[in-house]
């Protein structure tokens, strides 16, 4: 084999789309981590986020204020992620594979099914990837969760799991996030509720059956901060999970009931905090690795012991996005995979307003 045989392949050129909370925190450390990938571009329209782009990522690193800048130059990138507003996944996401371009979509992908399975039909049509940024597929606990339901470590049946993603946020901060507009997909339900209920697919498949509760309880609140959702999966297993802004102490994180033993674990996965405080992934060292102490423990009423929570993989996602490029498997999460976290979200809002159990078009 000789030398150019042997070369790596140039590395894939990613434009960004967004530079708040997703786009800063999340999406450009993960993928300047990652093997096989560059940041290309980054398009943000607030002259004080480019100036943020500047000082974290280098004076060199391009910036551009409208994404008609960077669609027009589609012919220099490989793929585009999409980190902005959830009132513009849909468009953008459109937008990147009329041009030609694979897209990641911060999640939710869009606000509806419908939205959403057009625009895997249009990624299907043109034979590009689209996938939606589900990371918390590789939070350690979960991956510890997964792991030991594989093993068989809580029997051969789990009956019920319970998820949380609870905080104590009694004041308002303001922005899309918190607005009723349901241009903005704003409010808890489809922010925290898109990491639970995709996190419960994962596990159990197929839901068969969503009752929802979803509440507004903060002074001057305007969308759900408090929501809790029931699922029946087509294998039996029922999920209950709960979101809540409102949680001055916290339940735990995971409850897991299987027919020979649970597992119960506190806290929270330690990757975002690490990467909100500058901490960056790099190759060959370990990452998310949490304490002794913060493990969660297996067992019955008689007896419990600890178990090691695995390290948090959040660069796995792109490493997965690589890889779907490179070598046309499937990307870490489909765009059919998304889609049906937006079903279970659309039935468990008509669930709570209708306060009923939703049985149907959930598939």
């Amino acid at each position: 084999m000789d030398r150019m045989e042997e070369a790596a392949p140039p590395p894939l050129r990613v434009g960004l789309i967004g530079y708040g909370l997703a786009g800063s925190v999340f999406h450009a450390p993960l993928i300047n981590a990652t093997p096989g990938l560059t940041l290309d571009t980054v398009v943000t329209r607030h002259p004080e986020r480019r100036a943020q782009v500047h000082a974290e990522l280098g004076r060199d690193m391009r910036t551009l204020a409208t994404t008609d800048e960077l669609f027009a130059r589609a012919e220099s990138l490989d793929l585009v992620v999409v980190a902005s507003p959830n009132r513009t996944h849909v468009d953008l996401a459109r937008s990147a594979l009329e041009a030609g371009l694979p897209v990641v979509v911060d999640k939710p992908l869009a606000g509806t099914a419908a939205e959403a399975q057009q625009l895997a039909s249009l990624a299907a049509e043109r034979g590009l990837m689209l996938s939606a940024f589900h990371n918390r597929r590789w939070d350690n606990d979960f991956r510890t969760v997964r792991a030991l339901i594989a093993d068989g470590a809580l029997g051969d049946r789990v009956h019920r799991f319970e998820s949380r993603y609870e905080r104590w946020r009694p004041e308002l901060k303001g922005g899309w996030r918190e607005s009723a507009d349901p241009a903005e997909i704003g409010g808890l339900l489809y922010d925290l509720g898109s990491h639970l209920v995709d996190q419960a697919l994962t596990l159990f498949g197929p839901a068969t059956a969503v009752y929802a509760e979803t509440d507004v309880r903060r002074d001057g609140a305007q969308a759900d901060d408090d929501a809790f959702i029931a699922l029946t999966h087509a294998d039996g297993v029922r999920s209950h999970l709960w979101m809540s802004a409102v949680a001055a102490q916290l339940g735990p994180r995971f409850r897991v009931l299987g027919n020979e033993a649970a597992y119960v674990k506190d806290g929270l996965d330690p990757q975002e905090a690490a990467l909100r405080e500058g901490a960056r992934p790099t190759p060959g060292k370990r990452w998310g690795v949490e304490p002794e102490i913060a493990w969660g423990t297996i067992g019955d009423l008689d007896a419990r012991r600890p178990v090691p929570t695995l390290d948090g993989a959040y660069p796995a996602y792109y490493e997965g996005i690589v890889t779907a490029l490179r070598e046309g498997a499937p990307p870490p999460v489909t765009a059919h995979e998304a889609v049906a976290v937006i079903r279970v979200l659309e039935a468990a809002r008509t669930s709570a307003l209708e306060c009923r159990v939703v049985t149907t078009n959930l598939a």
